[in-house]
């Protein structure tokens, strides 16, 4: 090759690279203009709930707490009541229940709620845990006037099954508290606040055999503040996806970051000198979902998020995210593969050597062995038959490390959506991962707190950012049917793709 051909080919490389670099520089990316609009108008054609089974009873603010779906029903939780609609049904111009359960706090519970100093209408039973345990029972919890108390109840006919239990640190006492739930290998994983003044944050496991295992009470290194939002049970673990005030950060003030923590199922707790009855395997890191260049910007503020699914073919979590409230109001939908959150949980760990110090990677080369945060009989510690045989350096590092350094990264590095040029917040999602004809498209509905959804055809296989399609914004909030429901406006509890959407 001849000198002038060299110099011409540095100078297209030069060019290149200034390009590349001028796309990072303005890489942020614009709102899409939605292919399709729908207005309030026409929305007043679709059905309400207004949480009558029949005639005009349930006149009083139907506070829903949450939404299930169990097979082809749909479980509506609110205050006092469950009600029961049928997937299988279409419905005209209001959504009848072919079932409700009805589930009011004792008197005497009640009283005590009003002497606690609660107004009436926080002395109620909501409804916030609805979780089924097998095909026959479904577990039920309600604060019940401030004094948390579950139940099981048949699926078929919702008749009472057994006696009331103690629901400490499986429900939460106020209705305003975050929690989730979820039965894996016969044992109830819960998370929650576990008192009255809702200082004791926990993730709690009980039922079924073996003893009770708890975080560590008040340890903010563990848990700070957080708002549960998710739990899935995937292989040897169970995941939980949460927000809370991120110790790392407290010079900064009140920074919230998104979380996913996970936990052995056999673990069955430490010695009795290192985490007797606590977790021994609990490891938590931070989700990174922001948009790239050269200074990223971050939606660390996880809203909702999605069962383990698969997108093309790999097991992982979506989510929507937004930005810290006191900051622009800005969301993202990410996506996050659970083999990069593995990795993470197998990379360093992050520790703070004194109060006051910034927080540091800890060397891998001084991890005490075998590795703390794995599960026993399984991996680094498979010649171990029980976490009651970790050595107690082990145990003594994973209850003051337990924050992974590295964040996990969403796929692709870089969000699906974005959603920065209006004043509302995006806070719900639910993902179809086989739409179309061929069911090979994933469409994303994503719930805005003003009472928009948005149709998005996700591009999860595009390198360009924001690629995505938003195929329609639909204004769903009809004013005059829920005022006539008794209820205020508020984000939305649950999204579910459904079979006439398409």
């Amino acid at each position: 090759m001849g000198q002038r051909a060299v110099l011409l080919l540095s100078e297209l490389l030069l060019l290149l690279l200034t390009a590349s670099r001028t796309l990072l520089a303005v890489s942020f990316p614009e709102d899409t203009v939605p292919l399709d609009v729908v207005d309030a108008h026409f929305a007043r054609r679709y059905p309400v709930f207004r949480g009558r089974p029949s005639g005009n009873e349930s006149q009083h603010r139907l506070d829903f707490q949450l939404m299930t779906k169990i097979q082809d029903t749909l479980f509506i939780a609110g205050r006092d009541q469950v009600y029961l609609v049928s997937l299988r049904e279409s419905y005209r111009n209001e959504i009848i229940p072919y079932r409700k359960l009805t589930w009011r706090s004792g008197q005497s519970d009640r009283d005590t709620c009003a002497v606690k100093g609660k107004h009436r209408d926080e002395c109620h039973n909501f409804i916030k845990v609805l979780v089924p345990r097998n095909d026959d029972l479904v577990f039920i919890c309600g604060t019940n006037g401030f004094n948390p108390m579950c139940r099981y109840y048949r699926l078929d006919n919702l008749e009472f099954d057994g006696e009331e239990i103690n629901g400490l640190a499986r429900c939460p006492f106020d209705s305003k508290q975050t929690n989730v739930a979820l039965f894996a290998e016969g044992k109830l994983y819960s998370a929650t606040v576990a008192d009255f003044q809702a200082s004791d944050a926990v993730i709690y496991r009980s039922m079924g055999d073996g003893s009770a295992l708890r975080t560590i009470k008040y340890d903010s290194k563990w848990l700070k503040e957080p708002h549960f939002l998710h739990a899935a049970e995937y292989g040897n673990y169970v995941y939980f996806f949460y927000r809370e005030i991120a110790v790392e950060h407290s010079n900064l003030g009140k920074v919230v970051y998104s979380r996913v923590a996970r936990i052995c199922k056999n673990d069955v707790g430490g010695s009795q000198r290192v985490l007797e009855k606590h977790w021994t395997s609990f490891v938590k890191a931070r989700l990174n979902c922001s948009v790239p260049g050269e200074s990223f910007f971050y939606f660390d503020v996880l809203q909702s998020v999605t069962d383990i699914i698969d997108i093309n073919g790999v097991p992982s979590v979506v989510g929507v995210f937004t930005t810290q409230m006191n900051s622009i109001p800005g969301s993202a939908v990410c996506a996050f593969s659970m083999a990069d959150i593995e990795k993470v949980f197998g990379g360093r760990f992050k520790e703070q050597k004194s109060p006051d110090s910034v927080w540091t990677p800890f060397p891998e080369e001084k991890l005490p062995k075998p590795r703390p945060g794995c599960c026993a009989g399984h991996g680094p510690a498979a010649s171990l038959k029980s976490s009651i045989e970790f050595p107690d350096d082990t145990l003594q590092f994973i209850k003051s490390h337990p924050l992974m350094d590295t964040a996990v990264p969403s796929i692709g590095d870089e969000p699906w959506f974005t959603k920065t040029r209006v004043r509302y917040r995006l806070t719900a999602l639910a993902v179809d991962n086989e739409a179309g004809p061929h069911k090979n498209r994933t469409v994303v509905f994503i719930g805005a707190e003003s009472g928009v959804v948005l149709k998005v055809l996700a591009k999860t296989s595009s390198v360009s950012l924001n690629d995505s399609v938003l195929l329609e914004e639909i204004d769903v909030f009809n004013r005059a049917k829920y005022e006539c429901a008794h209820f205020s406006p508020s984000p939305f509890l649950l999204l579910f793709p459904h079979p006439s959407l398409f």
